[in-house]
């Protein structure tokens, strides 16, 4: 029988592949952000038709939405910035033909790899019961690796550390117009809402504590570009405050896990969905204000921002 659903599946094949080499054949800036994130929200419904919720979740609010609008924030401090000279076509050659050595070395592992490494879902499936949580997702990233969540937000702190030593120009937002006022009155509450619903759902269903992290920071964004909040007027010691207490709050947790349970990451027994959430709600206002903080630009103290 055939699949119903062919159609769909190779015209957005085709479509990405499109999308993707307009993204990287487009001389003007501009034109290549657009198209970035537009390969973001096709990628999305890739993931979708995988049966893979929580990755498209993440790809379309951090990979379309709040990387687009960090793209856009770093071309408008760009444009006046001295306009460099395109590469010369043999370091273009040999860009392109690095790049395929890698997707090559990469598509060879997968192919290569015993069948065993391939059944992480029957893994996790077992061990659910163990993390707390039902979703098999949010048991892996919090519970069994968690290791490697605790460094995706040092590499995000990181980031952020080098942006506030380095410096940025701050950003500053021109007026938008009248009807931006009745669309931030709609879509601020809302993205609380949907943000505290995403935290929540995360524990069994699809969700967490990055999505819910990109969604609050796009209404935080959306009362920035509104003026309704103007962070250059305030302290950014608070701000930095908060960005940081996502990384401490998780160091904190190993730490714990080592004193209670003898190994780090490991959870009291019983307990591991209230430290499961207990984290998710930290990262969550974390990651919004560090994601959002980047956006606005430099926050240190003798600064305008």
């Amino acid at each position: 029988m055939t699949d119903p659903w062919i159609a769909f599946d190779l015209t957005l094949a085709g479509g990405m592949l499109v999308v993707a080499w307009l993204a990287l054949a487009s001389r003007a800036a501009f034109q290549m952000i657009v198209m970035f994130m537009m390969f973001g929200i096709l990628a999305s419904l890739s993931w979708v038709r995988l049966n893979a919720p929580d990755v498209a979740l993440a790809e379309a609010a951090v990979g379309a939405g709040i990387t687009g609008a960090l793209l856009l924030r770093t071309l408008s401090s760009l444009r006046h910035a001295p306009k460099e000279r395109a590469p010369h076509w043999p370091i273009a050659m040999v860009a392109g033909v690095l790049s395929l050595i890698i997707v090559g070395a990469l598509g060879a592992a997968l192919l290569m790899a015993p069948e065993a490494s391939l059944g992480y879902d029957r893994a996790v499936a077992i061990r659910l019961d163990q993390s707390g949580v039902t979703n098999p997702v949010t048991a892996v990233l919090l519970n069994f690796r968690s290791y490697d969540t605790l460094l995706e937000i040092a590499v995000l702190s990181a980031a952020l550390a080098i942006m506030l030593m380095l410096g940025s120009k701050p950003l500053s937002p021109r007026p938008l117009g009248p009807l931006f006022l009745p669309f931030a009155k709609v879509i601020v509450p809302s993205s609380v809402i949907i943000a505290g619903y995403l935290l929540w759902l995360g524990a069994s269903q699809p969700g967490g504590a990055f999505q819910a992290a990109a969604v609050l920071a796009a209404g935080g964004i959306v009362l920035i570009l509104g003026q309704h909040y103007d962070p250059r007027a305030r302290d950014g010691a608070l701000i930095r405050l908060v960005c940081g207490i996502g990384l401490a709050g998780f160091v904190l947790v190993a730490i714990g896990g080592q004193i209670l349970t003898s190994e780090m990451l490991r959870y009291p027994e019983g307990l591991e969905k209230t430290w499961i959430v207990m984290i998710e709600a930290t990262l969550t206002v974390s990651v919004a204000a560090t994601l959002a903080a980047l956006f606005v630009g430099a926050l240190r103290k003798g600064t305008t921002a």
